[in-house]
């Protein structure tokens, strides 16, 4: 059996004995049903995994002595913000998901004029929360050993607005530049995905006025989610870490 990999949200230390959380100890006693004895491959978001053996395994508690510990460096050369803006049902988690698995480093999900959800202060709070453990569950999967922080939702020009140094990307279908057009030497990326029905000419005016370059991925009319893992992809491919 594939040994199993767990996020720890608690730094790790060699030679030491540990209580994995509740979701994590759920998951090997009861889902799994591992038992004393067998492996586990632990990671803490330090960029590190360690090695691990169960010494206790009930279906509410379980115990592990870490054993070892090593550098395991996944991450892309290219720092990725992903300004998104909300989309409906499951679109949002799958787009996240798929995401932190292409590498994005950083995902602020957006609200805008034509965004389709709209949802009270307590309700945003709660799917903060389910976003984050989709991401956790995502490098637990594809064996990112860091986990992308999901920021709490902005709107959109506030998201715009904001001056981090890196180079902002905006998808607009008049666009006459591509992915590939782009400077080669870049590492930081802020790339804004519009909801499904676009951005508003207005918003897009003010994404000009925030020093925004507008890209052309192609001639067919993408879904929001395809939309945001083509537009990762190719910059993966042309400036990160894929092909």
């Amino acid at each position: 059996m594939r040994i199993p990999r767990i996020y720890h949200p608690e730094p790790l230390h060699i030679n030491t004995t540990i209580a994995l959380g509740d979701d994590a100890a759920n998951h090997v006693g009861r889902v799994l049903r591992m038992t004393a004895g067998q492996k586990l491959e632990l990671f803490d978001g330090s960029n590190q995994v360690f090695c691990a053996e169960i010494v206790e395994a009930t279906k509410k508690k379980v115990s592990v002595d870490v054993i070892s510990g090593h550098l395991d460096d996944r991450e892309s050369p290219l720092d990725l913000h992903l300004g998104q803006v909300i989309s409906r049902g499951e679109k949002m988690e799958f787009t996240i998901q798929k995401s932190v698995e292409l590498g994005v480093n950083t995902i602020t999900p957006l609200l805008s004029e034509r965004c389709g959800v709209r949802l009270d202060a307590e309700r945003f709070e709660k799917k903060l929360q389910q976003w984050q453990k989709i991401a956790i569950a995502a490098c637990e999967q594809c064996g990112r050993n860091r986990i992308p922080e999901i920021r709490p939702i902005q709107s959109l020009e506030t998201w715009c607005a904001e001056n981090d140094g890196a180079f902002k990307v905006n998808l607009h279908p008049r666009a006459t530049q591509s992915i590939n057009t782009l400077p080669a030497e870049l590492n930081k990326v802020r790339l804004l995905i519009g909801p499904e029905g676009g951005l508003s000419e207005d918003e897009i005016a003010m994404t000009a006025n925030y020093q925004f370059t507008d890209i052309l991925l192609g001639p067919r009319v993408l879904r929001t989610e395809t939309t945001a893992l083509t537009a990762i992809t190719a910059l993966q491919v042309r400036l990160g870490d894929l092909g």
